[in-house]
């Protein structure tokens, strides 16, 4: 969702999108989510009502591609019971909350995390928070930015190089992820990194 909905607001269908894309993303790549989503689409459950209303069995198919889908399945149908029951499918309201009040409510959820919820926040409310995944946390580790694991203080450390926009959160989140997917693998392939001598992985490899 960092290349699809990069920028700008959403409305509400596509807030739910990225909301259960967020979701299916974990431990997997984001090819494997498309098709997961796309599946959804077509079956026309694509909301809250929807998922709710679709036999566990026939949304296991649906997003098998995303992995662990039995798991991502009953994550799916909580948040979007959350959606319904509290909200009566009103997800823009929700996302219109002040940002630490939402986070809160996102992470008492079943399945969510710092980063998904994190991720919801970013995408689809269009709250200024920066998300820490996996890409984050190996090029901080190999760019000696900052030697912590806690989520939330590599969280702070980003966000405090940075002014406070959404934009930029979303954009530098992107560079990211596209220098991890290109250089910064978990084999680095340092060769055609513009980046490589300022990382110490990179400069061993000019040695």
């Amino acid at each position: 969702y960092s290349a699809k909905f990069s920028h700008g607001s959403l409305n509400s269908a596509q807030q739910f999108e990225v909301a259960i894309g967020a979701i299916l993303t974990q431990n997997t790549a984001w090819t494997n989510v498309e098709k997961a989503l796309e599946a959804l689409s077509r079956k026309n459950v694509m909301s809250a009502h929807g998922i709710l209303k679709t036999r566990l069995s026939r949304l296991y198919g649906y997003i098998r591609s995303s992995g662990y889908f039995r798991q991502k399945a009953l994550k799916i149908k909580g948040f979007s019971r959350f959606v319904m029951e509290k909200w009566q499918g009103r997800l823009h309201e929700f996302l219109d909350q002040p940002t630490e009040v939402a986070r809160e409510e996102l992470l008492s959820l079943y399945g969510i995390g710092p980063e998904t919820a994190d991720s919801i926040l970013l995408y689809a409310g269009c709250h200024p928070v920066f998300v820490v995944d996996a890409y984050a946390r190996r090029l901080s580790q190999r760019f000696g930015l900052i030697n912590e694991r806690e989520y939330d203080k590599i969280k702070n450390f980003f966000m405090a190089q940075m002014r406070p926009r959404v934009y930029t959160y979303r954009e530098y989140h992107a560079l990211i992820v596209a220098l991890a997917k290109h250089h910064c693998r978990a084999k680095p392939q340092c060769h055609g990194c513009p980046l490589k001598v300022r990382c110490c992985v990179g400069k061993d490899s000019l040695l």
